[in-house]
Order: structure tokens, then sequence, then C-alpha cells
């Protein structure tokens, strides 16, 4: 059996590389999945890349991203709503199951939280639908609380659970990012909701270092490089019964002045290392 034969790759680990890179280095390397973000996949045509990783013989395991519809202004709302429906055309052309959501933060001086939580449950409830018919299912991703102002007023896998479940599980899921969640005192029970619930929609994993880079969006760890306990977390997500892809998202400036070719030879064997 291919050890490898759950693992995706996501393009900001290796941000370097074109989409086609990314392609011809996991098609390399017997590394079956990849994940694609929006900007990459615009610019190198949409229907172009569908293309190329049909032909590759590989699988788009989640497009990246929607969301950021916490906006109050009726038009700048209706602006984000219009742009998730794009992204949900956009994976159903992919022929990608998921669609990757990062709720959005608050505006400068905003404190209106619980609103804004709210503003993220009214979008799901005209997103969902639309993406049901289209075969994509929405991943609500928690970001890590440091987030919380600017990115992602979800903060922790059971609140992303709680927005989920008004809706069916194949339109509305969870993803578990091991760099966001893996200091959640509840992980081990959100993570056992979430499959018994159907859920778990994506798994993400990177490392968390120490001390914290400049700059923490782009400073998570490679695998194997910091406190997360990453086998540990992925035999949990097993243990419900989810046997999807292991993603590797990891944005990390180092990485990405590095050649990509070795950064993928490290991580497929960081991979093997400490996640199988």
């Amino acid at each position: 059996m291919n050890d490898l034969q759950r693992l995706s790759i996501n393009g900001e680990t290796i941000k370097q590389w074109s989409v086609e890179e990314l392609v011809a280095g996991c098609v390399d390397l017997g590394v079956p999945g990849v994940a694609l973000w929006r900007a990459p996949v615009a610019e190198y045509g949409l229907e172009r890349t569908a293309r190329l990783v049909r032909d590759a013989g590989l699988k788009v395991t989640s497009l990246c991203r929607g969301g950021f519809y916490t906006v109050a202004e009726p038009s700048e709302r209706a602006k984000a709503l219009d742009d998730n429906r794009r992204a949900v055309d956009e994976a159903a052309e992919l022929n990608c199951p998921v669609l990757v959501l990062v709720s959005g933060g608050l505006r400068a001086h905003d404190r209106d939280l619980v609103g804004a939580r709210q503003r993220v449950a009214d979008a799901l409830a005209v997103l969902a639908p639309y993406a049901g018919d289209r075969g994509v299912t929405l991943a609500i991703e928690p970001l890590h609380p440091m987030f919380c102002s600017d990115r992602c007023v979800v903060s922790t896998l059971g609140q992303a659970i709680d927005l989920a479940l008004p809706f069916p599980a194949e339109q509305v899921g969870v993803v578990v990012d091991t760099y966001h969640s893996w200091w959640d005192p509840e992980l081990d029970a959100q993570v056992r909701r979430a499959g018994a619930t159907g859920r778990l929609a994506l798994f993400q994993v990177a490392d968390w270092i120490t001390p914290l880079p400049e700059g923490v969006l782009l400073g998570r760890g490679q695998l194997g490089d910091g406190h997360v306990p990453l086998r540990e977390i992925r035999e949990l997500v097993d243990a419900t019964g989810h046997d999807g892809p292991v993603e590797v998202e990891i944005f990390n400036p180092g990485l990405w002045a590095r050649d990509g070719a070795e950064v993928l030879a490290e991580v497929v064997q960081r991979y093997r290392d400490h996640l199988l």
C-alpha cells in the first residue's frame, strides 16, 4: 500500500512554485493530492488548471478560500456573498469537494463580536444550499484566537461545529487544522463530535514553533519542528472514521526561499516521520 495515499500538498506550502510546477512535483514523488488557492488558479486559468490536474491523475482536495463576510454594510456584504458563490463555482469546476471558509474579522474600532459571528451564520444560510447544489462542502476553519480581531471570529472547533450543525452535513462541515487547534483543551471531544455529526470535512497539518516568528500568520512550522503532537491528532481524527486527505499547509518564508523540489521532498519525509 502506498504510504502517501492520503497526502495532499497545499499550494502555499511551496508558494514559490506555479500550479504547473506543483502538479509535476507531486506526480514525481507519488503524492496524490493538491490543495489550491484561488489566485494562482485564476492566474493559470480555471479550466486549464482543472484539465492539468485531471490529466495528471491528481485530486484537488480543497480550494482556499471563501469567507470574509463579517462586514455589516449591505453593499459590501452582497459583494462578499457574490465572491463566495464564485468560489463555490470554481471548486465545482476543479472537481474539488471542499471550499475552505475563513470567516473574517472585525473592522477598525468594531467591538461587536457577537454581531460579527451572527453575520457568519447568516451568510452560511445563504451559501449552504448554493454549495450543496454544486456538490461542494463549505468547510468552516476556526483560526487561533490571536486572529479573532482581523481574520476570523470563529476561534474554536466547537464554535465551528455549532455554526455547521443547522445545515446538512454535505453542505457545511469544519476544518481541523493542527496549527490553529492543537492548544484547545476541548480538542479531543470536539474532534469526536465533528466525526459523530459527519462534519469533519478536512484535516490540515502544520507545526507550532517557539519563539513565534515576527508576523505570526507566516510562522507555521515544518512538520516535526515544534510542539504539535501531529501523529496523535491524526490518530484522533482517524478514530472518528475520517479517512480523507491529510493536507500539509505551511506558511513559512523560510520554506519559500528554498528550492521547491527540496522542500517537497522534505515535507514528504516529515509526513512519514511524524504522521504515519
